[in-house]
């Protein structure tokens, strides 16, 4: 999933005008206590509709996951994918697959939750004519290359390789063996989908309908969503508190400052500014752990001065000449880790995480640094302007000292500039339309716990978010054989092989692992960040 960023009002005055309330404090109905309590929490607008197919950053994602509930769920604590509306998934040779979904479910408008609900909306997100971003999630369910061909007008409409079987049960045909495929299920894009998503769409996408534990009350684009509990709702992960209102912001310093103020419950992304004085600010009310993201510096491929033989010792050149040890410490008070390969370490051994792959181009070394990027007939166009978003994450603070590192390791203070773009939306748009002709923040939050999910959908050859247009036949052919292992330990070790064709091509820069950070006011209890460092919002209790 693309990376975090959160948006805010620059002022409280704009929030009152627009919601017509206290600054945070939301609808009308907010506040409270108990039970019944609204929990106000910072967050940013999603870049599309939220269509479970068509959400692949982090804003829209936190909805979709108090929203919906899949076939599968990932742990809270541990990551682990565990069965939600699976009763059982039957495979005998991990390409035939036989789903059971569980009796008892309903959307919140009261229509059953059904065999038919996954199938139509599987069908739905893979076909290349609803134009959705995550459609590639489906790509090895047989029939992928009819209904989403890569080139031409889709032949099919429908996935061959799907067939429901009765109410509650259904097939899947996967084109290869692909062992750890139910895993994936816990992802969004898998959510099933209700008949009016697809009889009303239009109405549907302005107040999309769910299964899970929140169901969306209201949405005005730059302001606030507001999320109440679903009392009927089935599962056993409950909420406990009445709702939450989630409050646009376009920079989490004044997110902050609401937050400290009393004006706002809950920040998932303390700006860097604060980190050094939060703990005192909130009174031990901060939370920093280890979350399964990555922050790298992505290149556009479809560039042809980067796309190169001499290009890849440019790239790794500038990867010795960041001094990340120095800019974690400095700028993100030891919240973010210095990078030594291109997933996290809150997979683990066992998860394929492998600390040191990146070896000597992870370390900063100026003057290898410097013949480097030399010898590969330096920088092309004679500039390094780095890309980001500037309304979220800090990224203006980090971005400059990258540039500081590389400008003094090349002896050159204008090598290297940073080029902030106004909002995370127009930053996803001009990624989408080609027209950045220099690297740009890619920072990864993982969609499940899998070392596959950290380097397929970021470099497999025209992948959901393989934004900068990588491609490599050794990479995608690893990937494929990992893919179609059955033994978890085999399988690892061929994506391992895979990444180390990402190290020695330097596809992307790795900079840091990132912790979730998060702090919240003492109205609320029982806060907790998954590890994918979005808040357990079902959990939270309000005093």
């Amino acid at each position: 999933m693309r990376g975090a960023t959160h948006v805010t009002w620059a002022a409280c005055v704009t929030a009152v005008a627009l919601v017509g309330t206290a600054c945070g404090g939301g609808s009308g109905d907010s506040g409270g206590s108990g039970a019944d309590g609204v929990v106000r929490s910072s967050w940013g607008d999603p870049q599309n509709p939220l269509e479970p197919a068509n959400t692949n950053e982090v804003q829209g994602g936190k909805v979709l996951d108090m929203v919906f509930r899949g076939l599968k769920r990932y742990n809270p604590k541990t990551g682990k994918a565990e069965n939600a509306l699976a009763e059982k998934i039957d495979t005998k040779d991990s390409t035939h697959f036989t789903v059971t979904v569980k009796d008892g479910w309903t959307f919140s408008n009261g229509e059953k939750v059904t065999a038919a609900s996954f199938v139509n909306a599987w069908n739905y997100g893979a076909d290349l004519r609803n134009n959705q971003k995550n459609a590639y999630f489906f790509q090895y369910i047989e029939g992928y290359d009819k209904v989403h061909p890569e080139s031409g007008q889709p032949t099919a409409s429908t996935l061959s390789g799907l067939k429901v079987t009765g109410p509650r049960t259904f097939t899947v045909k996967l084109s290869q063996r692909f062992s750890t495929w139910p895993d994936t299920l816990g992802y969004a894009a898998f959510a099933p989908l209700p008949r009016a998503f697809f009889d009303h769409h239009a109405a549907w996408v302005a107040k999309p309908v769910g299964n899970g534990p929140y169901r969306i009350q209201r949405y005005t684009k730059g302001s606030q969503m507001s999320l109440r509990t679903w009392k009927k709702y089935p599962g056993k992960d409950k909420a406990r508190n009445g709702g939450v209102d989630l409050m646009v912001y376009t920079d989490n310093n004044t997110a902050y400052t609401d937050l400290v103020a009393g004006n706002l419950d809950l920040v998932d992304d303390v700006p860097a500014a604060q980190l050094r004085n939060a703990k005192t600010d909130l009174n031990g009310r901060y939370i920093n752990t280890p979350a399964g993201i990555i922050q790298t510096l992505a290149f556009p491929y479809y560039d042809r001065r980067w796309n190169t033989p001499k290009a890849v010792k440019v790239r790794t050149g500038l990867s010795m000449a960041i001094n990340r040890a120095q800019i974690t410490k400095t700028i993100f008070q030891k919240t973010r880790t210095p990078a030594t390969d291109w997933t996290s370490p809150v997979l683990g051994a066992g998860g394929g995480y492998k600390a040191g792959l990146c070896g000597r181009a992870c370390d900063y070394d100026p003057a290898a640094a410097k013949k480097l990027v030399s010898d590969g007939g330096g920088i092309p166009g004679g500039r390094l302007t780095v890309t980001y978003n500037a309304d979220t994450g800090s990224h203006k603070d980090w971005v400059d000292a990258v540039c500081n590192s590389i400008n003094n390791a090349l002896g050159n203070d204008r090598a290297c500039v940073g080029s902030p773009v106004g909002t995370f939306a127009d930053f996803r748009n001009k990624l989408g339309q080609k027209k950045l002709t220099g690297p740009f923040r890619a920072g990864w939050q993982m969609d499940y716990p899998l070392i596959q999910n950290f380097l397929q959908p970021l470099y497999y050859t025209n992948a959901s978010s393989n934004d900068g247009k990588w491609s490599n036949p050794q990479f995608d052919k690893l990937i494929n054989e990992a893919n179609a292992e059955t033994d978890k330990k085999t399988a690892i070790q061929k994506f391992q092989q895979a990444e180390g064709v990402v190290r020695d091509q330097m596809a992307a820069i790795p900079l840091w692992y990132q912790n979730g950070s998060a702090g919240y006011s003492d109205r609320i209890t029982h806060v907790e960040l998954n590890p994918f460092s979005v808040p357990v919002y079902n959990e939270i209790e309000v005093r």
